[in-house]
């Protein structure tokens, strides 16, 4: 039992003196020594931990921004703005991407729109967003349109920390007149 004892600290000692940066010290070089002994599954072992630990990731400062996605049933908009809102720093609308009018409201065009938005925020350098989904609102439709999901997860494939995503819809607490009459839309 007390082998077993030993071995354990020499292999504690023996990762410890692989990864320290200094001058093996006389224990390090007698663990070094005997650790010749230890059978070849501890050594590897002993060589996955250094592995681990020497694998460590840098983390640069973060450049926030956010994505304004206006959808509606005729169009999906995103706009990259910075924090603050005030400076545009990219913007794109799936019309811009389609020749059909009818596909510009399409999951596909909100995904192009989307990815046209991320190469320009990558190159000004922003790395992480937060996301503003806003339907038409008001007396018009409540409910995002097909192209905000595909812009969101557009969005989220190019590689950004996403921080928050809210829905920002204009809801009316009492709403102006509907369009269509006192005897509404006669089809």
């Amino acid at each position: 039992m007390s082998e077993t004892e030993t071995v354990t600290e020499e292999e504690v000692k023996e990762t410890v003196s692989e990864t320290s940066s200094e001058a093996p010290t006389e224990t390090a070089k007698a663990a070094t020594e005997s650790s010749e002994a230890v059978s070849e599954s501890s050594k590897a072992v002993a060589k996955t931990v250094v592995e681990t630990t020497t694998q460590t990731m840098k983390e640069g400062k973060e450049k926030w921004g956010i994505a304004h996605i206006y959808s509606s049933y005729n169009n999906t908009i995103i706009h990259l703005t910075d924090l603050t809102g005030a400076e545009t720093a990219a913007i794109s609308s799936g019309g811009c991407h389609v020749t059909a009018d009818r596909y510009e409201s399409s999951p596909f065009a909100a995904m192009k729109a989307s990815n046209a938005v991320v190469e320009v925020a990558k190159a000004k350098g922003f790395t992480a967003l937060h996301i503003k989904v806003r339907a038409v609102g008001g007396v018009g439709s409540r409910v995002p349109g097909p192209g905000a999901q595909a812009a969101i997860r557009a969005l989220a494939r190019g590689g950004f920390k996403i921080g928050r995503i809210d829905d920002v819809t204009p809801i009316p607490h009492d709403t102006t007149r509907r369009k269509g009459g006192k005897r509404g839309r006669r089809v």
